[in-house]
């Protein structure tokens, strides 16, 4: 079964269950009972919300400072390689090899130090998210049991074929978010 199936059958699932839930609990959803049913756009809340924006900003500093370093590597390794092939004449085949291999090694060592600062920038780009989302998640929470939501769905997920304007509260969410972290 495909992920977008599994997703629907799980939404088939809790809606079924809420209804035959009722009943079987001799509490029949009447008329006048409502299913009060909400979405969120998390990603778009945690693009959007303050905390959100900072985590960014803050991220894209340490992006610009990674790749100033690159360039200065990068050049450093240039400045390395037209040295050599300007002296490679005059250097004896040992010489000339010795440096070859200082060039490759410093090039292997460029190399791992880019891939570890780029794991360091994914890790504290995932952390930050991380904290932003549950904080998210205890505010949908709260607003939920606040306002008498039966039911509030992640807009984004696959599971959501459709969600009306009218229920999602993801600008609401956003709200309380920045007024609780203020």
């Amino acid at each position: 079964m495909t992920a977008h199936g599994k997703s629907f059958g799980i939404a088939v699932v809790v809606l079924f269950s809420l209804g035959v839930g009722g009943v079987l609990s001799g509490r029949a959803y009447s008329q006048t009972s409502t299913i009060k049913i909400g979405s969120v756009d998390i990603q778009r809340a945690l693009n959007e919300c303050d905390a959100g924006k900072e985590a960014k900003k803050a991220l894209t500093k340490e992006v610009e400072k990674f790749q100033r370093l690159v360039a200065q590597k990068q050049k450093e390794l240039q400045d390395m390689k037209e040295s050599l092939e300007k002296q490679v004449m005059m250097l004896t085949p040992e010489a000339r090899g010795t440096r070859e291999k200082e060039l490759q090694t410093r090039l292997r060592d460029v190399q791992r130090w880019g891939e570890d600062v780029q794991n360091e920038l994914n890790q504290k780009r995932a952390e930050l998210e991380k904290n932003v989302l549950v904080g998210l998640q205890k505010v949908v929470q709260k607003l939920g049991a606040e306002e008498g939501y039966t039911l509030i769905l992640e807009k984004s997920q696959n599971g959501v074929l459709f969600a009306s304007r009218s229920i999602d509260m993801t600008d609401l969410v956003i709200k309380a978010y920045d007024v609780q972290k203020n």
